[in-house]
């Protein structure tokens, strides 16, 4: 592949991450403005969001849309190399079109829980059989099990974490970033896969003006879903099999690295899981006990919570990028003082969602 002169990477980068936020803003102010209904259930149906007054929830389309533009845009720019070719991208289309698919039926049809995890199972399983896969052990039904978990998981986390403004959408920025910063460490800017998460890293920004609050529209299930596969996807390919450094624990290095990217979605799941099971009732079933709950209960602002996590999150993605420029050989240490980094946060937003549910 012949060289390109890295100012061309920076302008057309550059060009078409505006593009993305400009062409974002205009169609969810397009939508705001013509599709009232989508994602706003019966009162029957089983839905609970923070807060009380109901919004279109139709942000997730132009992810979609941007996304699928970024497909397109790529050749235009880059030397596409038989990329459209490639299984690995073929699946990744595949399961981020199911799982776009899933969320808009969700919206519209209130799916039953027994379809809707059948079908994010069906997304993990694609994503495998065209290669995107964890390769953490030398056992490949580990990696299989390991895969379909992190798939269903964070499709799952990413969608229950949508129930305050802006958290979902701030999160995935941010998830987004630590990914390109891994691939820029490696060299891979003209990856399609770069161009699609710019892409949607800028309908996410764009996406935010409407969503922050007190938020006009939200992104709903069409767009949580979709996010959930992609990310996982993205997830696998640049965080869990990212190239590892020299050194001892090789592999405890790409567990740390996902681990610290995914951490608000990762915790806020786990702690919602732990406190509905110890407190008898399903884990599956909505409430308002989320970690994002809990820090509104204690006093803080909508804003502020959206904050609090993005603040995490930026500070995770530090870490990354200390991750990738200077561990370059990692050791028993660098596994200690990461797992007490996230044990640490853990430690702090369980006790709050605890403390909340105390004062309540």
């Amino acid at each position: 592949m012949k060289q390109v002169n890295p100012n061309y990477y920076y302008i057309v980068y550059g060009f078409f991450l505006a593009l993305s936020v400009l062409f974002s803003f205009l169609i969810n102010n397009l939508f705001l403005k013509f599709v009232k209904t989508l994602g706003i259930r019966n009162q029957d149906d089983t839905i609970i969001r923070w807060g009380t007054q109901s919004k279109p929830a139709v942000g997730g389309f132009s992810f979609y849309i941007i996304f699928l533009l970024s497909i397109i845009v790529y050749p235009v720019f880059f030397d596409s190399n038989q990329v459209f070719l490639n299984k690995q991208f073929i699946g990744m289309l595949l399961a981020g079109m199911l799982g776009f698919l899933l969320g808009l039926a969700d919206d519209a049809y209130n799916t039953k829980p027994l379809l809707k995890l059948s079908t994010q199972i069906t997304c993990a399983v694609i994503l495998l059989v065209t290669g995107t896969e964890i390769t953490i052990s030398y056992m490949e039904p580990v990696n299989y099990i390991i895969t379909i978990f992190w798939v269903v998981g964070i499709m799952n986390s990413l969608n229950m974490l949508d129930n305050m403004d802006a958290i979902t959408t701030t999160v995935s920025i941010s998830i987004i970033l630590s990914a390109l910063s891994v691939m820029i460490f490696h060299h891979e800017y003209n990856s399609v896969y770069f161009m699609e998460m710019l892409g949607v890293m800028g309908a996410l920004a764009g996406f935010l003006f409407f969503n922050w609050h007190p938020s006009k529209m939200y992104m709903g299930d069409t767009g949580s879903q979709f996010l959930g596969v992609f990310l996982a996807a993205m997830g696998i390919r640049y965080l869990w099999n990212a190239e590892p450094p020299s050194g001892d624990l090789i592999s405890a290095r790409n567990l740390f690295l996902p681990l610290i990217v995914f951490i608000m979605p990762i915790i806020d799941t786990t702690t919602v899981v732990i406190n509905r099971i110890s407190g008898g009732k399903s884990p599956f079933v909505g409430g308002k006990d989320h970690t994002t709950h809990a820090l509104a209960y204690l006093g803080l602002s909508d804003r502020q919570v959206a904050l609090v996590f993005w603040a995490v999150t930026l500070i995770s993605l530090m870490l990354v990028v200390i991750m990738e420029k200077f561990l370059k050989t990692w050791t028993h240490v660098y596994s200690l003082l990461f797992s007490l980094y996230f044990l640490l946060i853990f430690g702090i937003f369980f006790y709050a969602a605890k403390s909340a549910q105390r004062g309540k």
